[in-house]
């Protein structure tokens, strides 16, 4: 059994994105190791307390995870993995209850931010305090037995803790993804497989300059699916570049490579897989 490194607690979409991945990958549930930071994950891989780790990276409603394309760029584990996991937010509570005995909502901000529309619309009465996990708001409602008091977390973690859902997917866009990155070392992937990745690397301080990258990658048939560019520290008006890459030919990928490292500093590929379609 993978023993799994997740930010966040029992129930939390960490875990339903591990255990997708996981028992797609090796037919198995991974053994979950609890972290209360993405900082954590690493520690956790690092001190051998677990074996891989799945690590948030992006949302279609919130946006990219910026500190974690940083942690990405300076630790040595690679991307194996990803997985897209459709985000269904569920408002719960002790059971009997309903709506109107509600006065308060406790989870993450990035929950509050994807079903603000719901609470100012149905429930405007209801007092929304953020916490620092999803499930962890279950977790404390179900242990404290707190009435009155409402989550707003995943299907996985009503269930754990006990709670019953007063109204399900009250999220704003039902086109709501969160991609996660798996970093697992022991997985190896056949090259035939290996249709994405993702790179980090830094451009020469000239006009045009990620101009010419765009240009030889799509010269290639590199396909990107995505960029991001955070300042690097000390140095005035430069960036580390974060670029994802999808591929139909390894050996096109290869050659795109060598055509684009005479044009590019401090190329690091964080990470060479097998990309993920969106879950329903």
């Amino acid at each position: 059994m993978t023993r799994v490194a997740i930010q966040g607690f029992s129930g939390c979409f960490h875990e339903q994105a591990a255990r997708e991945f996981y028992l797609g990958h090796d037919g198995a549930l991974p053994e979950i190791v609890e972290c209360s930071t993405f900082e954590g994950l690493y520690r956790a891989m690092q001190s051998g307390s677990a074996d891989a780790a799945v690590m948030a990276i992006e949302n279609t409603t919130s946006g990219g995870l910026i500190p974690n394309f940083d942690l990405l760029r300076r630790n040595p584990q690679t991307i194996k993995g990803e997985v897209y996991l459709h985000i269904h937010q569920n408002l719960m509570a002790l059971p009997g209850q309903t709506l109107a005995d509600i006065k308060e909502v406790r989870t993450h901000y990035m929950a509050i931010n994807q079903t603000r529309e719901f609470f100012e619309m149905r429930c405007p009465w209801i007092k929304m305090v953020e916490s620092e996990d999803t499930a962890k708001s279950a977790a404390d409602i179900a242990r404290e037995g707190l009435m009155g008091v409402g989550a707003v977390a995943s299907e996985l973690a009503a269930e754990e803790w006990g709670l019953e859902i007063l109204q399900s997917q009250i999220e704003t866009y039902r086109q709501n993804f969160t991609r996660f990155l798996i970093l697992d070392d022991s997985i190896r992937i056949p090259k035939e497989d290996i249709d994405k990745a993702s790179l980090c690397f830094t451009l020469q301080h000239k006009p045009g300059s990620l101009a010419q990258i765009l240009t030889v990658l799509s010269f290639y048939d590199m396909n990107l699916t995505r960029i991001q560019s955070l300042p690097i520290p000390g140095r005035q008006w430069q960036y580390f570049f974060y670029a994802d890459i999808k591929f139909d030919s390894y050996e096109r990928y290869i050659q795109a490579l060598g055509a684009v490292r005479p044009l590019i500093d401090d190329l690091r590929i964080l990470g060479e897989y097998e990309s993920a379609k969106e879950s329903d």
